[in-house]
């Protein structure tokens, strides 16, 4: 067998990909959801956060700032591994999914919150006072004048961070969620080829190229230097 035909033979073996390509494609359909739903809920959560921290309250900023430096510093495999193993423990049955999901909104509220506070502490003390002058509240002047600003200014680190937070779906693969990874290696351990696992990969870089290339243009967008 020449070299160009044992390297299709161990990575594009055509009777594998007829085989799998359903497998990966539902698989990567539930990528895309896990993946939608933790920027909802992430950046939504975050968001929450860093404007409940904004009132500065000591005993409520003392724990949302607890909760965002724990997150940030334990390995997401880590927080999904103690999450799904942990709360049946406690009387809690999640669904695998919904272990995946919550775990990652977790990690991305922490870090979204943290980006979003630094864009409201970014914004000059001068735009508050001038809106505080026309007879608005602490509240619309947060909500109306100060956050849109800050929420501009976020727009590109939080697109990052969105992005590598995302591509730990994979991670659900330890726990049984039928995602792409997941599919694939099981696929690969019962044909002994990686056939599989590199229609995985080509599914990833699918559904990831489009918002890298989504991420940068945002970045291009909201640059700093336009902030």
């Amino acid at each position: 067998m020449g070299t160009t035909n044992q390297f299709i033979d161990t990575f594009f073996r055509s009777d594998l990909v007829a085989r799998y390509f359903d497998d990966i494609a539902r698989a990567t359909l539930v990528t895309i959801e896990v993946a939608a739903c933790v920027i909802v809920t992430g950046v939504g959560l975050g968001l929450l956060l860093a404007i409940i921290r904004s009132y500065k309250i000591r005993a409520i900023n003392f724990v949302i700032v607890a909760f965002s430096d724990i997150c940030r510093s334990l390995p997401p495999l880590v927080l999904i591994l103690l999450t799904y193993f942990g709360l049946p423990g406690l009387g809690i049955d999640l669904s695998n999914f919904s272990v995946l999901w919550i775990v990652l909104s977790l990690v991305l509220a922490a870090f979204a919150e943290e980006i979003f506070w630094s864009g409201i502490l970014s914004v000059r003390r001068g735009q508050w006072e001038a809106a505080r002058s026309t007879g608005l509240g602490y509240s619309p002047t947060l909500l109306f004048v100060v956050l849109p600003q800050a929420i501009r200014i976020t727009v590109p680190p939080l697109t990052n961070r969105t992005i590598v937070i995302i591509k730990n779906t994979a991670l659900g693969s330890v726990i049984g969620v039928p995602e792409i990874l997941n599919v694939a290696s099981t696929a690969e351990s019962f044909v002994g080829n990686i056939t599989p696992l590199t229609m995985g990969a080509l599914a990833y870089l699918a559904l990831f190229i489009p918002i890298t290339v989504l991420g940068r243009w945002i970045e291009a967008q909201f640059s700093w230097t336009r902030a």
